[in-house]
């Protein structure tokens, strides 16, 4: 074998080697986070895995492992447990209420600008105020926050609540009936059921609270504090993806929830988009999943009035981290 011919071979195994190295360097950077939702997998919850299957999440670092919530899982008891590095918060109440009990949970991102809670009606009620003497069907998860809210707004009263089983018949059977859901599942549902009925979301008559918050225990964020804000963006980045081309996060959310179907996925997604939920007020501004201090004080203060938290013991800035979101700033 010719001099000329046995270099050309040794670079190329020098190249193979090489890239074997480089490949073998990447994979191990690529740093575990597990990640947990607070339902089953759904539209809502499509920029976490859009960052997953379109490898945004790859890109900043991260092997990221989503695991589903659903009924009668309590997400916060795992992640204080250390099964989940983080959660997806449902609200700002129900996170301020957790460190006001004793838990040292931090709020990194608002993913949800508009917490996606509404009341359902039939046609004929066209406002919040027109609700007042139905019967309304609320959780019993919901009655210390958004009831607290509506009573004090609207003037509803405890006797007009009834305990909502996340079963819609007893709406479709009765025209009086009122009903709390969250705006990309129950109006679908209902529709589909042929029932005519009208949505209205708290969020636009001034409920404050923020939702699909990425919520982690203080130890985390302070050990793990780079990895954080890396999920922080890619997160961010993979909602900003969803909202373009939902395709490759619909396929994984399906294999993790069989159940979804693309109607019900395509009502989701035309929602989120149709009310800001996500790309609504400061998030316009200053980039996916922003968390501003004006906005926590006014659910603070809510809290606060509502004897649903001690001041003294829910400090918002310990209980928030303002920069993560803001200095990704993953503009819409």
């Amino acid at each position: 074998m010719s001099s000329s011919a046995s270099l050309t071979r040794l670079c190329r195994a020098l190249g193979a080697t090489a890239l074997g190295v480089l490949s073998l360097s990447a994979a191990q950077a690529q740093e575990k986070f597990t990640f947990m939702t607070n339902w089953y997998a759904q539209a809502e919850h499509g920029g976490y895995y859009q960052a997953i299957a379109n490898g945004i999440y790859k890109k900043h670092g991260l092997d990221v492992t989503i695991k589903m919530g659903g009924p009668q899982i309590n997400i916060i008891q795992i992640m204080a447990a250390g099964q989940a590095d983080c959660i997806m918060g449902a609200t700002d109440t129900q996170m301020m209420v957790a460190r006001g009990n004793g838990l040292p949970i931090v709020n990194v991102a608002a993913i949800f600008q508009k917490d996606p809670q509404v009341l359902i009606a039939h046609e004929d009620v066209k406002s919040f105020e027109d609700m007042k003497g139905k019967t309304i069907l609320i959780a019993p998860t919901a009655m210390r926050g958004m009831w607290s809210w509506l009573k004090g707004k609207y003037g509803y009263t405890d006797a007009q609540a009834r305990p909502y089983t996340y079963n819609i018949q007893p709406f479709v059977a009765d025209k009086n009936v009122v009903q709390m859901g969250f705006l990309s599942s129950e109006p679908f549902a209902i529709q589909k059921a042929g029932v005519k009925a009208n949505s209205f979301l708290l969020a636009d008559q001034g409920y404050p609270p923020y939702a699909n918050l990425i919520s982690c225990m203080d130890k985390t964020v302070k050990e793990r504090e780079k990895t954080v804000a890396a999920f922080v963006k890619a997160t961010a980045e993979g909602y900003k993806s969803y909202l373009a081309d939902p395709a490759p996060a619909n396929a994984l959310i399906k294999k993790d929830n069989p159940n979804m179907t693309d109607d019900q996925l395509n009502y989701g997604i035309g929602k989120l988009k149709e009310m800001g939920i996500i790309t609504s007020g400061e998030a316009a501004k200053q980039g996916i999943g922003i968390i501003t201090r004006e906005r926590l004080l006014k659910t603070h203060a809510f809290l606060v009035e509502n004897e649903m938290i001690d001041p003294a013991k829910v400090n918002i800035d310990q209980a928030y981290r303002f920069d993560l979101a803001r200095d990704a700033k993953v503009l819409p």
